[in-house]
């Protein structure tokens, strides 16, 4: 679509040709693979797959990479675990998580897991586990998010897994990438020599906005960066839930000073996720995004894991077109 990017993610739910094909022909013009906890090569035959989908379908789409970057996640199960209000669980044991957040963790730390689904209580901290208390429960999956609320803990802008596949994307067609908590310039910088070190400068570099750290220090990201992502999942895990709206305006408002690109993203249709029609509060939030000059918007867990992907990219893009229409029409 004109002046907009429309991205979706690829997962078990959005990998095959013909879904591709068919979601390009809505309207998304870009995909997202999160490297979270797979690598390039791991993921070969969805990106075949996407690539002769733009082929069949005519159009040139942008493909982004999710790196790991500065940000703790939940180590792999098994299989997924049900954690029910008021139960003990023991994190470093029962459930993998990073040896950093056992140095940097006291008692009566509360850590929000999923996208701040499922919030625990520290009760007690051992050498090798944290004893925890359920508060909010839920179905917890590997590699899902995991936040201190009010917390920092300092760790490398990036990971030897992020600088593999930084080295194998030119071959793999990626055309940026999205770089996770983004602190200051410094971590841009990083990014950007890393890249310039390994002979593939030209990828765009999209700032995730993830912290309050990174909200603080906006402005000094512009001059490192393609365009800005307000990341609300663990943006809204850094402040009571309620400020997170006054923030992404905030940063929409400096972004659009600075005449600076930027992206909307995070549950934009999460009720999706379970059923083939969105609530009217989610087409209003997509809407809004457009309308008031958001030049990316994203799905992720949607379609990359949801019931219904393309269902929600009918209504992502439709919703999208609507609002471009209304503010074409007001310039």
């Amino acid at each position: 679509m004109k002046s907009l990017d429309i991205y979706g993610t690829l997962g078990p739910s959005l990998h095959t040709q013909d879904a591709l094909y068919e979601m390009l022909c809505m309207g998304m013009n870009g995909v997202r693979l999160n490297l979270s906890h797979v690598d390039l090569t791991d993921c070969e035959e969805w990106l075949y797959a996407f690539h002769k989908a733009q082929e069949h379908a005519g159009v040139q789409a942008k493909l982004l990479i999710d790196m790991k970057g500065p940000e703790l996640r939940v180590g792999r199960l098994r299989e997924p675990v049900l954690l029910e209000e008021r139960q003990t669980v023991e994190l470093g044991k029962d459930i993998p998580i990073p040896v950093e957040l056992l140095a940097h963790t006291a008692v009566q730390q509360r850590l929000l897991l999923d996208d701040g689904r499922i919030l625990l209580e520290v009760k007690q901290v051992r050498e090798d586990a944290l004893l925890c208390t359920v508060l909010h429960g839920g179905v917890l999956k590997s590699g899902k998010s995991l936040a201190p609320v009010n917390g920092h803990i300092e760790l490398p802008t990036l990971t030897e897994s992020d600088i593999r596949n930084l080295k194998a994307a030119r071959q793999y067609g990626v055309t940026g990438i999205m770089q996770p908590f983004v602190r200051n310039a410094q971590d841009l910088i990083t990014v950007k020599e890393t890249l310039k070190s390994i002979e593939n400068p030209d990828l765009q570099v999209y700032a995730k906005i993830e912290n309050m750290e990174g909200v603080a220090h906006l402005k000094e990201l512009f001059p490192y960066c393609d365009q800005i992502v307000i990341a609300r999942g663990d943006l809204g895990n850094a402040m009571p839930l309620w400020e997170l709206p006054a923030v992404q305006k905030r940063i929409q408002d400096i972004c659009r000073v600075h005449s600076m690109p930027y992206m909307v993203v995070t549950q934009m249709l999460d009720s999706m996720m379970e059923h083939p029609v969105p609530t009217r509060a989610e087409v209003s939030d997509i809407f809004h995004a457009v309308y008031h000059g958001a030049s990316s918007i994203m799905l992720t867990g949607e379609t990359a894991a949801g019931k219904y992907p393309r269902e929600a990219m009918k209504y992502f893009s439709e919703t999208a077109k609507s609002a471009l229409v209304c503010r074409e029409e007001v310039l």
